[in-house]
């Protein structure tokens, strides 16, 4: 499985997903913190949607009770996020957007585990547990949690408009080129396959913030029962690949 997400910066770390290249049971990323440069596996953890998942995170040993623990996640175009900070020996708090009854947070000097309940849709995405100790480089570990059963069925013969959402800096400069637009389907017994590309495409963006701006483009076409499968796009413009949500697709009976 294929999974790609867009490149973000954290307060406490830089994390920099440049393209999800994945197997069914890792995800490869292209991981920047502070100074260090680094190319790991993530692991991917499957969820049934509505059941609860637990996302373990080991800690290292501590030399200093002064230290800190943080969980962010990052969603599929969208910046990253905290989700829980421990700082040194001070009460834990989850971000008020994350401050809910089916997040849970099981820490003690060994591990942070965070648990989910009831997962839905947009719980899929990477989850980062980083610690930091005094006077020393932040440890980072990661987990990309896929949501099953997220499908949006269709018929064969039905038309199909699928929306690719991309979130990216609102004073970029324009570019001579433009940009162009690709669209890619993944199919269960076949890698992603580019299916549509359409430069300088028209779109619809809308400031999100005084520094970023959220875009939408969309896809339409009339489906056959061959078309089941995960739909990505991903958006070229100024020598850089960004890319948006998955969509996933599923034939049902007529």
């Amino acid at each position: 499985m294929y999974l790609l997400i867009l490149c973000r910066f954290s307060p406490v770390f830089v994390v920099c997903v440049v393209v999800f290249l994945a197997t069914y049971s890792f995800i490869f990323v292209h991981v920047y913190m502070f100074s260090m440069k680094l190319d790991t596996l993530v692991p991917v953890t499957s969820v049934q949607l509505g059941e609860t998942v637990t996302i373990p995170c080991q800690l290292p040993v501590i030399e200093t009770i002064r230290t800190e623990v943080h969980w962010y996640k990052q969603s599929a175009g969208d910046t990253l996020k905290v989700i829980w900070t421990l700082r040194e020996s001070a009460t834990a708090e989850f971000a008020p957007e994350f401050n809910n009854s089916r997040l849970k947070v099981n820490h003690n000097k060994h591990f942070t585990n965070l648990t989910i309940l009831k997962t839905n849709q947009e719980d899929e995405g990477i989850y980062h547990c980083g610690f930091t100790e005094w006077r020393k480089n932040i440890e980072w570990t990661g987990t990309y949690l896929l949501v099953k059963g997220n499908y949006e069925k269709v018929h064969p013969g039905d038309s199909v408009t699928l929306q690719c959402s991309v979130l990216s800096s609102s004073n970029r400069k324009t570019c001579p080129g433009g940009h162009s637009v690709f669209w890619f389907r993944e199919a269960n017994t076949s890698h992603p396959s580019i299916i549509y590309t359409d430069g300088n495409r028209h779109h619809e963006c809308e400031k999100r913030s005084e520094t970023e701006q959220s875009c939408v483009y969309h896809f339409s076409k009339n489906v056959s029962s061959s078309d089941s499968g995960t739909y990505y796009c991903a958006v070229a413009t100024c020598g850089e690949m960004l890319f948006g949500n998955a969509t996933k697709q599923q034939m049902g009976m007529i």
